[in-house]
């Protein structure tokens, strides 16, 4: 599972989503998840779902990368659609065994919520397979550089978000090796209750957070010797703008959200 976390993962190939500013692809990410809790009916997610498949074409991004980010998140879309399914109210009423009951209405949550969490994770792991990681920084800092007026430290925070994504595919590769080399040593991860399992976690986690420490260690004596301050006074070697095919994505993305707001309001 450890080994199938996508985001913070890079997929290098020239494609026209490649090419975008990454401010654009942060803002129809944005946008992308807002309409996901606006719409609610089956049409809005039939739009959704036809929005993802153009983009994850016109990416060029194998479809086998962008379900593989689905299989960690297997447990909390079970558990949300079970608590949707039997704590949903309405009628019709269509099993009911002691205090448990399923009705209409929560067959439909259940189901539109496992939609919801599926294309939210597949959209956002997009964006991560076709933006780097140093784009990715200097996209949320020139996008979020109006809140410096209420002296908010823009350039720290996106270089915090921008290695904490970076890192997520590195500590799960390490995991997977300690994990491995745990069970050549005759460690099991897979037997035993919730308890035992949870016990033989041990000796998976303190190696792999002293591996972190050290990790975290390393970059900040390596970004300290390289003299870095903050983002005070620096430039860019590749400075962000603008052009065409920026602006003629942000009219497709609003077109989206606006069928999207059309197929809630009329069905």
């Amino acid at each position: 599972m450890l080994k199938d976390m996508t985001l913070g993962q890079f997929y290098p190939v020239d494609s026209v989503i490649h090419r975008l500013d990454p401010r654009t692809k942060l803002s129809a990410t944005m946008l992308y998840i807002i309409s996901l809790f606006i719409a609610n009916n089956i049409y809005c997610y039939v739009a959704a779902f036809l929005f993802l498949v153009f983009c994850t074409a016109m990416s060029r991004v194998p479809w086998k990368y962008m379900a593989k980010g689905l299989k960690p998140i297997f447990y909390l879309m079970a558990l949300s659609v079970i608590f949707n399914l039997f704590l949903t109210g309405g009628e019709p009423v269509l099993f009911q065994w002691s205090i448990f009951r399923i009705t209409g209405p929560g067959v439909r949550q259940a189901f539109f919520m496992a939609l919801r969490l599926v294309f939210l994770v597949m959209g956002s792991a997009l964006m991560t397979y076709t933006t780097t990681p140093t784009s990715l920084t200097d996209g949320m800092e020139k996008g979020l550089r109006f809140l410096k007026v209420f002296k908010v430290p823009v350039h720290e925070i996106a270089m915090m978000m921008s290695i904490a994504l970076r890192f997520i595919p590195i500590l799960a590769e390490e995991a997977d090796k300690i994990q491995k080399a745990q069970m050549a040593r005759g460690a099991s991860f897979e037997e035993g209750n919730i308890i035992q399992r949870a016990k033989s976690m041990i000796p998976l986690l303190v190696p792999l957070f002293i591996s972190a420490f050290r990790r975290a260690t390393d970059l900040a004596m390596a970004m300290e010797a390289r003299c870095y301050h903050g983002g005070e006074g620096r430039t860019k070697m590749v400075p962000l703008r603008y052009v065409h095919r920026d602006y003629l994505a942000y009219l497709i993305l609003f077109g989206y959200l606006a069928l999207i707001i059309a197929l809630r309001i009329i069905l």
